[in-house]
């Protein structure tokens, strides 16, 4: 194998590892717990599909990307004084799409609390 596919393995399984456990703090909650994060949402076969096919893989592509992109543009967003907004623009946002979202939903299902 050559470096750059176990690079880019490396990275995937990385980003893969750090939304366990941010799927596994809220498994124990129910949808009658009187969660308003919770959001209940019944996707259909087809949009599952979908996001398993097209969705899923350009998400996580757009979370490498968007990683890279991060670290080159580091030190002028320090000097601006935006590295949060930056990292959660470029990382987090695309990365919480691809990992914590559940197959075919809409949204993360988990409100802003920033």
């Amino acid at each position: 194998m050559n470096p750059f596919r176990t690079l880019s393995l490396a990275l995937v399984v990385s980003f893969g590892l750090h939304a366990v456990p941010a799927t596994a703090a809220d498994s124990s909650m129910s949808a009658n717990s009187g969660d308003p994060t919770y959001q209940i949402q019944n996707p259909p076969a087809y949009a599952m599909i979908g996001d398993l096919l097209i969705a899923r893989p350009l998400l996580v592509a757009a979370t490498i990307v968007g990683a890279g992109l991060f670290v080159i543009a580091l030190p002028f967003t320090a000097a601006g004084g935006n590295v949060g907004a930056s990292g959660k623009a470029l990382v987090v946002d695309p990365g919480k799409a691809a990992f914590v979202r559940c197959l075919g939903c809409t949204q993360s299902g988990y409100n802003n609390r920033d």
